[in-house]
Parts: C-alpha cells; structure tokens; sequence
C-alpha cells in the first residue's frame, strides 16, 4: 500500500478546490489529459471523469469514480486502467496551521495490478505519487496568490512560479520527500 503525504502551503479549502474541479483532474494526476465529467458533478459519489493517459506514443482511455467523498476533507476514487484493473485512491486532507496535509494512499483492488502488485510496482507508485503532489501544490499554491517564503539560500523566493510538473528543489534532493535533511548525527529532525 502506497501512502505519501505532503503539506501544501495554503488552506485546505484551496486544495479542496482544485480537487473538487474535475476539469482541472489533468492538471495534477501525473500521465493524465484532457480530463471531462462523463458522468454525475464531480466529486458527488458515483460521479466519473474520463481522461487519456499518454505513455510516450500509447494512449488509452480511463475513467475514474469518486467511491467516497466528505466535502472538504476526503476523496476516496476507483480508478479503472483497462486489463491492468482498477485502483482505491484515497486524498485525504487536514488542517495543519495555516497550511494543509495532504495524505495519498492507493492500493490496487482487482485485476492484473493486484496480482503483479509487489515491491518494485509499490516503489514506482511512490515515485508517481511523489510527482503528483509536487504537480498538486504548485497548482493549489499558484490559486492562492504569491507568497513569499524564504529558501534554503536565504533568499525569499515566490512558490507561484512554479512549474507543477517541476516540483520543487527540495523534491529534487530530500530522500522520499521527507523535505529535511538528516540531523547531525544521522537521524532524521
């Protein structure tokens, strides 16, 4: 089981917004396009979205059904990937000061991504994953407006700039995403 978390540098109810938009699906979920409600208003349960995942020349056609939703704090989605089956996706979200914690857990349910599900799929999910919440914070911190924070140099820099499929320098060189680097000693802060 996947699970990734990452705290976004704005309110939850910035994140919910963006999650809660299904065309703007494509915009954070790493291989997807063209994203479009083909069933319900997204993210009422039972709703679809329809999206093309393009790997290099390949493109096929999925869908996605919102299995469980709380507004503002849970989606819980059923991805459907042709022969390889489908997929349980959970976001969850949290208060965490000023900012939000956004929790990612995926796990395959039925198919042929269950039966060849083992540790080297589970690494290229979190890889995946690790791509997606980077794509889902500069989107959602990009809608909130320009802030300034400080970087690692010490030299304020604006998150709006970003580009989502970038990800950060911290994403680029903290192991796992964890964003800190090990305290002296060699444990984690």
């Amino acid at each position: 089981m996947a699970v990734r978390h990452r705290l976004i540098k704005t309110a939850p109810e910035t994140v919910w917004a963006v999650l809660s938009d299904g065309g703007r699906y494509a915009d954070w979920v790493v291989g997807t396009a063209e994203s479009h409600e083909t069933r319900g208003h997204w993210p009422h349960v039972d709703s679809a979205l329809a999206y093309e995942i393009r790997l290099g020349p390949v493109r096929v056609g999925n869908e996605t059904v919102v299995r469980r939703c709380k507004e503002g704090s849970i989606l819980e989605l059923e991805a459907k990937a042709g022969f390889l089956g489908t997929a349980r996706i959970s976001v969850e979200l949290r208060s965490w000061g000023d900012y939000c914690l956004v929790i990612v857990d995926e796990h395959p349910l039925q198919g042929a991504g269950g039966a060849l599900h083992n540790m080297g799929v589970e690494a290229l999910i979190q890889i995946r994953h690790r791509a997606m919440l980077a794509r889902l914070a500069a989107v959602c911190e990009a809608e909130s407006g320009p802030e300034e924070a400080p970087s690692r140099s010490g030299q304020a820099e604006s998150s709006s700039t970003a580009d989502p499929r970038e990800g950060t320098q911290e994403d680029r060189t903290a192991p796992y995403g964890w964003g800190r680097r090990p305290a002296r000693g060699g444990g984690h802060a």
